[in-house]
Formats: structure tokens, sequence, C-alpha cells
């Protein structure tokens, strides 16, 4: 980050919520606590959170997502209300605004739309507002054909395009990518740095997703793919100690860093 300060977060599921569903609030303060202070280093943030669906059915008392798509969306609805409504506490005690954007792949690849979408970004980070990023569940389901991203993974990537940002990191329940599977292999080592993502490389990354979540490391590194071609670096990390966030934009090695092409 030496030369830039626009970064584009994404956290998952599983690093906002328990296995309830109810919201870690503990991690999603620190969350807020580290972002707000970014900002107030000059950095430029934006983030990406999923969520919405876990922490929905944590509110409503719903053990898991049920089969029909009107109640998964409305499940959502609630979820992403509760979210904006901690980030929005957290954040303004530390004396900074969020913005809510909800997203659509149809908006973001409708030129019309896209350039609305890109001035949207410009004028909330020249204000020095937090734009909180999800995809817009209520109206993207997968009977809208072309109009779900599928994971938030993907979504992070693509809003990291549209803000043209430096750096993209994404969160997740383990500190990156693996040469096999550390769950199941306790030899298993950390890959530091990925200088061009290989079907060798994406073969590592596995299926997986777990419980709370819709991705895995498969998306995290097929995000990490479309990026780095793109020219902007990306660093898949831990999200359990957001402060871990604080120290690598300022410098310290966290996760697997996957370099730019260009």
């Amino acid at each position: 980050m030496e030369h830039g300060k626009r970064v584009v977060l994404k956290v998952g599921t599983s690093s906002l919520t328990y296995e309830s569903g109810r919201p870690n609030l503990h991690r999603i303060e620190h969350l807020c606590r580290v972002l707000c202070d970014l900002l107030n280093a000059g950095f430029e943030c934006v983030l990406v959170s999923s969520g919405a669906m876990g922490v929905g059915r944590g509110k409503l008392g719903i053990s898991k997502n049920p089969d029909d798509v009107p109640a998964r969306q409305a499940i959502a609805a609630v979820g992403q209300c509760e979210l904006m409504f901690l980030y929005d506490k957290f954040c303004g005690e530390y004396g900074r605004t969020v913005a809510q954007v909800l997203l659509t792949r149809d908006v973001t690849e409708n030129p019309v739309t896209k350039a609305n979408t890109e001035n949207t970004f410009g004028a909330l980070l020249s204000m020095g507002i937090l734009p909180v990023v999800n995809e817009n569940d209520s109206v993207a389901t997968e009977e809208l054909a072309g109009k779900k991203f599928g994971d938030n993974d993907t979504l992070s990537a693509i809003v990291a395009l549209l803000v043209g940002a430096d750096l993209l990191v994404i969160l997740t329940d383990t500190d990156g990518l693996y040469d096999k599977n550390p769950r199941e292999y306790p030899d298993a080592k950390r890959i530091a740095r990925v200088d061009a993502v290989t079907p060798q490389i994406c073969a590592l990354a596995g299926p997986a997703g777990s419980a709370r979540g819709t991705g895995g490391m498969a998306t995290k590194v097929q995000a990490a793919a479309r990026v780095t071609q793109a020219g902007i670096p990306c660093v898949v990390m831990s999200g359990e100690d957001p402060e871990t966030v604080w120290a690598l934009l300022h410098g310290e090695a966290q996760g697997t860093y996957f370099a730019a092409q260009t």
C-alpha cells in the first residue's frame, strides 16, 4: 500500500456470526473500529459484507434456510436491516458514517447503471463515508437469470474493479491458502505468495464452503484471479482478529498474497 490507499474488504458470514446465526458483536465492533481508524489514517475503504441470511435466521429464530425463495428473501431482508443497524451503530460511535449499497449483476453490467454506481462510490469515498455493500438478495434470486453474483467473493472482486481499488482483502475463517486442507492434514503449510493463479493453485482451493456461507476457498481464489488480472493485488487472510487488517495495511505480511499481473 505504499502507493495506494483505496481498499475493498470482504468479510464472510462465518467471520460475523456465531454458529447460532446470532451476530458476533465483539468482532463486528472490533472490525468497525479498525475500519474507522483506517479512514482516519487516510485510507478509503469499501466493506463488502456477507451475513444477511445468517443474521436474519438468528434474529427470527430459524435454524436453517427454508426451501422456498420468497422466505429466503424475507430472511435476508430482515438480516440486512440488522447488519446495517450494527455497522451504523458501531461506526457512529467512532465518528464515521456508513452507507448501504445493494447491487445486482445487471446493474454492474449495464453501461448506464454501472457508471451511476461508480459515481456513487466515488462520491461516498470522497466524503469519507464507509460504503457497506451486499447483493440485493430481495431481488436477485436464482430464478432471475443473470442477476445473481452467486457469492460475495465474486461481488467483492467486481466492486474492487468498479472503484479502482489498490487492494482487495478477503477475510475468511482460515488464514490463507494452504498446500492441502489444514482441517484434515496437520502438516499443511500456508502459501504466503501466489504470483499467478494457475490450474494447480485452483485445485488446492478445493470445493469447500461453510455451513453459514456460500463460498469457500475456491471462490476466493477465483476472485483473486479476477482482480489480479486487472492489476489489483489481493490478500486472503483470517477475519478472526480484525486488528490484523490494520497490521496488513501498515506493512505486516498476512495470509496469502496474490500478486497483480500487470
